[in-house]
């Protein structure tokens, strides 16, 4: 399921094949390889701008940990 806000549309999410993975993580850059082998894709670097980012290849949500992401100057 790719984000709207970033591709214009939407896909509808298919249970058991698109991924629903939220993870938190500490800093507003990060990155996605779709979980590496066989099913993984390039990888991205994603950078959250408010609190959440949704990966465009894969849909897996990457989630700012509270009281993180002092480092959007970098």
């Amino acid at each position: 399921m790719r984000d709207a806000k970033i591709t214009g549309y939407a896909p509808q999410p298919v249970e058991g094949v698109t991924p629903s993975d939220r993870i938190e993580v500490t800093s507003r850059l990060t990155s996605c390889d779709g979980g590496g082998g066989p099913l993984g894709h390039p990888r991205v670097s994603l950078r959250i701008e408010s609190s959440e980012i949704t990966c465009p290849y894969c849909s897996r949500t990457y989630v700012l940990a509270a009281g993180a992401g002092n480092d959007a100057h970098h």
